[in-house]
């Protein structure tokens, strides 16, 4: 009797264990999302129809407006590819985006089988309210880009295999290993999050040069007609390539008993319309066109994905013919003349802006109209520019908005400063100067954005223990202390007198390397023993900059045979004794035939120190601020970059030799050693302005130094001012512009 009642617990015990895993593994399946099936018994939430989508709830089609954000893969401290974000984080992460008043959100790649399993949870956790997401599908780039040609087999084999992973992945019935160092997502896929996606959209932003070179070697390529897309008559050979790549797509997701709306990913440079005033030729030179290709026995429907920047490419700034429409404060506006041009490309088919927005960075990349440049801002800037192009995508009639994007994430690169930083080590630190980096609505702030404010108030100061006392002698200073993290090097120090900067100016010099700039104008009589790289000057708010020594400027040292005007000979010499402006370049000389008009080079200066607060919690804030001064207390923050560094974190700066292949030679330093003096008067305060005065010993100054970091990378999450304006500006939006179309 024994033996059976211990047998029977036995059975009992495995079928409860079996049980509750085959509940674990499959409750994503027995969520209860609202759908409807067609007569074959598949799937359809979501489906377009004439220029709307339209969402299944309440057993009826509705009308939706996709207010969608994009969703990065990686957080500071590591690439994409490594498991650094949690479930739990997830989770978090996606309680934010819906408060936030967002209904989708967008992924451009695979991520990593936590995204999926995150989001499955918590929409079980929402069933009546669940957050979407519109899958996105990357494309082999570099290798298109190189090969020039997308029907080279390889390259199309793998994207059709790239397609089919993403299918499976979202199901939840794949595991996947990525190639070592690829950045892409790997592990073993067991959630289901099928129920919960919006649509796909396949691929990139795709390369005009590779476009053209596809057409041109495949012009005789036959129609492509797949069992649920085909391209229409008078596509090009790049566009039936697509088709193929979008039934791909479809014909691997309906073994899944779905349908979703299916896209391939576009922007401006490939769009259907032309951009006379375009000066480059490239940015105008061929069209992907999305009426070229049509659903056929796809219940989901078909629609248009652009990613629509106000600042790229230049036609947005030079054709007047894309400046024809004013916007609601009366202001010729040309990205809202684009987007209703581009809306009329399209008659019959929805179109979604998949990515639009702008960064809140001290560095610049591109200058735009009505001061929508890429870079620049601060947060509450980032978050007006933002809302203001969300009501003009919405109020243009389409179908959705996706706003890029919702994580700031460290390791990007950014055209102007990837010739200055290191790209195997850009996660690692906070490089305000890349604004790539920086488009987020959740601020990944470096280490001590909670420790340290810049307000002019020591006492936060006095609660930091890593931080050294640079024991320098120097008229004016009683006390300079220092401190860093992963975005700035700290300074605080206490003057003898309150400063007054309408009257007197305070000047950092600060020496990294031999060389540089032992006298100059700003040095007011004094002379070195050693040379500065750079030079900080705090005075008014026209004159609180970062300068750097003339044959140290990196700018100058790149761009001289590209562009800029002729440079001095003497600029080139060691110890000029000329500081130059700390520039970024926007855009480059453009002359014939690559553009269509000559244009000249532009540049723009980003060493400006903004006076400010950086304290969030003030009404003030300022997220730019990099200085203050209370009374007998100055504190200001200097971004790495500007100080010459190309990896603080393994202590790196850019030396003085010409660029090889456009790439600076690096050198390891051990540290920062810094020169204070004040002026007032035109005289510096203490110091002896006769001849006989010696020059200051620099080399005797106190070395700032630290230790290198890599494992233990510290960073701050906070939602910046421009996630609530945001929120405010989506919570408005409670469906579509309804189109009759």
């Amino acid at each position: 009797m024994r033996k059976w009642l211990k047998l029977l617990f036995k059975i009992g015990l495995v079928i409860a264990i079996v049980a509750g895993a085959l509940y674990y593994w499959l409750r994503p399946l027995l969520v209860r999302i609202e759908s409807t099936a067609l007569a074959s018994g598949i799937h359809v939430k979501f489906r377009t129809q004439g220029t709307n989508v339209e969402e299944y709830t309440n057993q009826a089609w509705q009308p939706y407006f996709a207010k969608g954000i994009n969703m990065g893969a990686t957080i500071p401290g590591h690439f994409p590819g490594e498991l650094a974000i949690s479930e739990d984080e997830y989770e978090r992460w996606f309680g934010m985006i819906q408060d936030m008043g967002v209904n989708v959100i967008r992924v451009y790649t695979i991520m990593m089988p936590e995204f999926y399993e995150a989001l499955s949870k918590y929409n079980m956790k929402h069933q009546k309210d669940p957050l979407f997401f519109l899958q996105g599908i990357w494309s082999p780039e570099e290798q298109l880009i190189e090969g020039q040609d997308a029907f080279d087999l390889k390259i199309k084999e793998k994207f059709e295999q790239e397609i089919k992973d993403a299918v499976t992945a979202v199901y939840g019935k794949t595991t996947l290993t990525p190639e070592p160092h690829s950045g892409k997502a790997g592990g073993a896929y067991k959630y289901n999050a099928g129920p919960y996606l919006m649509g796909w959209i396949v691929g990139t932003e795709w390369d005009p040069k590779m476009v053209k070179g596809t057409n041109d070697l495949h012009a005789g390529t036959p129609d492509y007609v797949g069992k649920y897309f085909r391209n229409k008559p008078g596509a090009n050979a790049f566009e039936k390539w697509l088709a193929l790549m979008v039934d791909t797509a479809a014909q691997t997701e309906i073994q899944y008993g779905w349908q979703h709306p299916m896209a391939f990913a576009n922007w401006v440079t490939t769009d259907p319309i032309t951009h006379p005033g375009e000066p480059l030729v490239e940015e105008d030179l061929v069209s992907v066109d999305p009426t070229h290709i049509e659903a056929v026995d796809w219940e989901a429907g078909y629609f248009a994905s652009y990613h629509v920047y106000p600042y790229y490419p230049d036609f947005f700034a030079f054709d007047k013919s894309f400046q024809e429409m004013t916007n609601s404060k009366g202001e010729a506006d040309s990205y809202l003349t684009y987007l209703n041009k581009l809306k009329a490309a399209h008659p019959n088919m929805p179109v979604m802006v998949t990515e639009y927005g702008v960064p809140a960075s001290l560095g610049v990349a591109h200058l735009g109209t009505l001061g929508r440049n890429q870079g620049g801002h601060n947060e509450q800037q980032q978050g007006e520019i933002d809302a203001d192009l969300l009501q003009e995508i919405h109020g243009a009639g389409y179908a959705g908005a996706i706003l890029f994007t919702w994580q700031d994430e460290w390791f990007k690169k950014t055209w102007n400063t990837q010739r200055y930083d290191e790209a195997d080590r850009r996660a690692y630190w906070y490089n305000t100067l890349t604004n790539e980096s920086f488009f987020g609505v959740l601020g990944m702030f470096p280490g001590k954005d909670e420790a340290i404010h810049i307000d002019g108030d020591a006492s936060d100061w006095n609660k930091l223990k890593d931080k050294k006392k640079l024991d320098v002698q120097a008229p004016g200073f009683e006390e300079i202390w220092a401190t860093h993290d992963e975005g700035y090097l700290y300074l605080m120090a206490k003057l003898s007198e309150p400063f007054d900067p309408s009257a007197e100016s305070i000047y950092f010099g600060a020496d990294t390397l031999p060389g540089g700039n032992r006298h100059g104008p700003e040095l007011h009589g004094m002379t070195l023993d050693e040379g500065l790289e750079t030079l900080i000057e705090l005075s008014d708010k026209n004159k609180s900059r970062m300068t750097i020594a003339s044959n140290y400027d990196i700018h100058a040292r790149l761009y001289e045979r590209s562009g800029l005007p002729d440079i001095d000979p003497k600029e080139k010499q060691d110890d000029s004794g000329i500081f130059k402006p700390w520039k970024l370049a926007v855009n480059y000389l453009l002359e014939y035939p690559d553009s269509r008009v000559n244009h000249p080079f532009g540049d723009v200066e980003v060493g400006l120190l903004e006076k400010g607060y950086s304290d969030p919690a003030r009404p003030d804030y300022n997220s730019k601020a990099m200085w203050q001064v209370g009374g007998q207390v100055l504190e200001m923050r200097i971004p790495w970059m500007l100080l010459g560094f190309s990896d603080p974190s393994s202590l790196s700066v850019f030396n003085y030799n010409a660029p090889s292949k456009n790439t600076f030679e690096v050198r390891h330093v051990e540290g920062v050693r810094f020169v204070p003096w004040i002026v007032k008067n035109d005289q510096v305060v203490g110091r002896d302005s006769s001849a006989a005065a010696q020059p200051v010993q620099v080399a005797t100054m106190p070395l700032y130094t630290w230790q290198g970091w890599e494992d233990k990378v510290n960073y701050v999450e906070r939602p910046k001012q421009s996630y609530y304006i945001m929120k405010e500006a989506l919570h408005k939006i409670n469906g579509p512009v309804i189109s009759t179309n």
